[in-house]
Parts: structure tokens; C-alpha cells; sequence
């Protein structure tokens, strides 16, 4: 076949990007043509994302296939999950979208309980309780602001939003509604008993559409600021784990993953939804995936925790590099400190390194000094936080895991991956770094039909890119002890 290029738009929490692929046929290549940091706005004491410059950027990516000669067939986006905006009826988005770690849901789930028990949420939505949840974000608006709402006409997940921004077509795809608790996740279809029963306008919710969709062309607005390009935007796996899940280069049907960035998001695909008492106790989350799949995994705070030490560090006149970082946690002392990963202290931005100091004074273990200390407090708390999971999602499926395959961002951290293998004993499989980028753009290939299917999709993933390999270390005593540490902490 002819070359084909598609432009996939993968934006996280912390930054974005744009990404040509180049698909002959057999293999796909990537190249970066615009980044750019994703930094959220604090105004009168809440907590925004900067929409209309994310926007822009996307714009700017656009505009430089135009300006080098790509001439991509499409356009797909994926982004961080659970926000959204309102709009009103004249089609006008009413407020920037609020950041899922904007503090007016503290306590939601509490208030939530009152009108709807979150054990009946839970088997209906099949959703982790986290207090960002969608559900529990537009309980919180409803609650604070009931005007906006009676102006309200429709509600955007933020990729949605920016497709309606490109092409002037609203819809609401399924992977990223069902990150939020707004659906019923046997049904793959709106909570409608939900939504009555917290008194949320089931106008706000269009119809949903899958991955693949075609939503539209660019406006002629928008052709006019990037360019001329007869790109169609489609809708890939739109929340982005669901893009990086695609991307996970395995030919297994049963394996554990770990989307690992700010986020860590971690578990297995199903072909149906696995709701019972246990997973909620253990609080595993169903998510839609592509192609008829779920996502059953559960949320880790993740790499988030060295970013934001790192930003404090860099507030204080410290700009440490992550290899200094990873080299300093080497030296440090192994196994001699812990957290819980997904403590509610270390949920909002501030300086981190106090905070885990502060943890492990209320907990009465050795006080970590050095960043080098608390570097590796972060990373063997993950690694053991990466373990409790696995065993959980193996006691629910029944079966031991083989691989834990790492992709994403953190498969940077080298120092990582190999902790996790050594943690919880099980050899680790890292990479591709770029994995929901490329399952954003093996989305718009299947919705072309130049990819049959996912297992097709994995096995292009597995000849373009290369991954490392991570043996667990025989000496496993002392991860042994230090896991049931671990586990009076969480």
C-alpha cells in the first residue's frame, strides 16, 4: 500500500503533543512535530484548564502538516479522562473546563451517598470511587452553581470538546463517558436511574458514539488559521489509557498491563464487565475500551508524586534533572520507607516532599531526608503498590499473570520497571514510551480498514517498536518482608 499519514493529537496532564504516524503496510513510525506543556490555571481559588491554549496548540500541530507536507487522511484525539465542559444552546462553551484536581469535590462521595448509596453506584457504574469522578464533579456543580445548568444544554468530555471545537459536530464517545460513572457498564449505555436520581439533565447527554467514528471536517474557520488539509476527524479511543491499552504489544488474550505516566493505570482487558463484591472492596474499576473490550484495572497516583516533588524542588532553587533524581535514588538506602501511593494527602498540588516526610512521621517509620531518599520511597512504594494490584486482578481472573507489560511515559524509568519486576516477581515487558499516541493512530487505521483488528493492531506494535526487558532478581526475601510492611499502610 501507498504511505499513509494520520495525525494524532495525545494530550496529558502535564503536557501535549502532535505525532505524524507514517503506516506502509506492515510497520508505523512516529514523528513528533509540535509539544507543549498543558499547565492549569488557579483564579479566584479554583482550579482550570487553559482550553482555549490547548486548543491553539492543537491548531499550531495542525498547521505544520500543512507546512511540511503531510498529507494526513485524519485526525484523532485522546486525552486525560473524567472533566468536561457545559454548553449552552447557542453552542457556546460556558466556562473552562475544571480540573478533576480542583478541590470542590472534596467530600462528594459523602454528599453523593445521601441521595444514592456508592454501593449502588458501584454495581451499576462499576466505577473506582474517586472523588474526581464525572459523576461526582457534576454532582458538585449542580450542587454549588444550579444556574449553569438551567443554561446548559450539552455536556463535552474535553476530547469531545475539542472535536466540536474542529469540526462544529458534538458527540460523546464511549471510552471517555465511561471513565466517569455516567454509564451503566453492563448496558454500555447511559445510567438513566443515575442521572434522575442526583437530578443531573439527561439533556446534557448526546448520543454516544465508539471509537472509529467519523465526526466531521475541519471548519472553514479553522482552515483558515492551519491551512488547507482534507484531514476528517475521527474519534480513536479517546481517553487515553483506552489508546495506550490498544498499543500494548502482546498477542495473549489474558495479561496485565500498567499505562504508566502521571497516572499509573493498571489491569487486564475483559470482553464484559466484572462487577461483584470483591472488586468493589478492592476498588477495580470497569472502563470502556476499543472494539467491544473493558478495562478493568485500577487507578495508582503514579509518577505524578516525582513530578510535583520535582516542582517543588524547582521552587525552592533546586532544578534536578529525573536522571539525577533516578541516580541519587540509587544510592539511597533500599527498602527503608514507604506510602500509600493513593493517601489523600498526596492527591493535590504542593510540595510533596513535606508531605511524604509528614506520612512517614504519622506512621512511625524512618523520616526520608535526602531527595535521593524520597525518590526511592516513591518508586518502592509504586513498585509495591504495582504488586498488591497484580495479585488482586490475578485472585479475581482466577490465573497468574505471565508479563506485566509497562507502557507509556514511565517506561523511561528504568529504575522502575526493574523494581516492579523484583516487587512483585513477575518479569516486566516495557514500552512503546509513545503507546497511547500509537493507539490513537492504530484507531484511525482500523476506522480506515487498513488494520483488521486489535490483535492485528498489536502485532504492527510489536514489529515497529522495541521494548526491554526485566528479569525479578532471585534475592526476593527482602521485597517479601517489605511487602507486608506495605501492606498495614494501605
Amino acid at each position: 500500500m501507498a504511505l499513509k499519514k494520520m495525525l494524532a493529537i495525545d494530550l496529558g496532564a502535564s503536557s501535549g503533543r502532535g505525532i505524524v504516524g507514517t503506516f506502509d503496510g506492515s510497520r508505523l513510525t512516529l514523528t513528533e512535530n509540535h509539544r507543549f506543556s498543558n499547565d492549569p490555571v488557579i483564579v479566584n481559588g479554583r482550579m482550570y484548564w487553559d482550553i482555549l491554549r490547548i486548543f491553539h496548540e492543537i491548531k499550531q500541530s495542525i498547521t505544520k502538516t500543512v507546512l511540511e507536507g503531510d498529507a494526513i487522511s485524519s485526525i484523532g484525539i485522546d486525552t486525560w479522562g473524567v472533566d468536561y465542559a457545559l454548553i449552552d444552546r447557542f453552542g457556546r462553551m460556558l466556562a473552562n473546563p475544571t480540573h478533576y484536581r480542583d478541590t470542590r469535590t472534596k467530600g462528594i462521595a459523602d454528599y453523593v451517598n445521601e441521595t444514592l448509596s456508592l454501593d449502588e453506584l458501584y454495581q451499576i457504574a462499576g466505577i473506582q470511587c474517586l472523588d474526581f469522578n464525572t459523576i461526582f464533579q457534576l454532582a458538585a456543580d449542580l450542587r454549588d452553581d444550579p444556574d449553569v445548568f438551567a443554561r446548559a444544554e450539552r455536556m463535552l468530555n474535553i476530547p469531545d470538546l475539542l472535536n466540536y471545537f474542529l469540526t462544529g459536530n458534538m458527540c460523546n464517545e464511549y471510552t471517555i463517558l465511561s471513565t466517569g460513572a455516567l454509564l451503566d457498564a453492563k448496558e454500555r449505555d447511559y445510567a438513566e436511574s443515575i442521572l434522575a436520581r442526583l437530578g443531573i439533565p439527561r439533556r446534557l447527554f448526546g448520543e454516544i458514539v465508539q471509537p472509529g467514528h467519523r465526526v466531521g471536517k475541519l471548519l472553514p474557520q479553522v482552515l483558515e488559521e492551519t491551512g488547507q488539509t482534507d484531514a476528517e476527524v475521527i474519534t480513536v479511543a479517546s481517553h487515553d489509557t483506552a489508546s495506550a491499552v490498544i498499543a500494548v504489544p502482546t498477542e495473549e488474550e489474558d495479561f496485565i498491563y500498567i499505562s504508566s505516566g502521571t497516572w499509573s493505570l493498571m489491569g487486564t482487558e475483559l470482553r464484559d464487565p466484572l462487577i461483584n463484591e470483591q472488586s468493589q472492596r478492592l476498588n477495580l474499576t470497569n472502563e470502556g475500551g476499543a472494539m467491544g473490550t473493558i478495562r478493568f484495572l485500577k487507578n495508582i497516583m503514579g509518577l505524578w508524586l516525582i513530578q510535583e516533588s520535582r516542582r517543588q524542588w524547582k521552587r525552592e532553587g533546586k532544578d534536578y534533572s529525573f536522571a539525577q533524581m533516578e541516580a541519587w535514588a540509587r544510592e539511597a538506602q533500599p527498602l527503608r520507607s514507604f506510602i500509600n501511593p493513593d493517601d489523600a494527602s498526596f492527591a493535590t498540588p504542593g510540595n510533596m516532599p513535606e508531605r511524604i516526610r509528614e506520612y512517614c512521621r504519622r506512621t512511625g517509620q524512618y523520616v526520608p531526608q535526602t531527595v535521593g531518599e524520597i525518590v526511592r520511597c516513591i518508586y518502592e512504594s509504586l513498585a509495591l503498590k504495582y504488586r498488591m494490584t497484580a495479585e488482586s486482578i490475578e485472585a479475581l481472573m482466577g490465573k497468574p499473570a505471565k508479563v506485566i507489560y509497562v507502557v507509556g511515559g514511565g517506561t523511561k524509568d528504568h529504575f522502575l520497571s526493574q523494581m516492579t519486576a523484583d516487587a512483585s516477581g513477575i518479569p516486566v515487558s516495557a514500552g512503546p514510551e509513545e503507546a497511547t499516541a500509537i493507539g490513537n493512530l492504530m484507531m484511525q487505521l482500523i476506522a480506515a480498514g487498513d488494520v483488521a483488528d486489535l490483535q492485528e493492531a498489536r502485532r504492527i506494535v510489536s514489529n515497529s517498536f522495541a521494548l526491554k526487558h526485566y528479569e525479578p532478581t532471585p534475592e526476593r526475601a527482602a521485597w517479601d518482608e517489605a511487602f507486608e510492611r506495605f501492606g498495614l499502610l494501605n
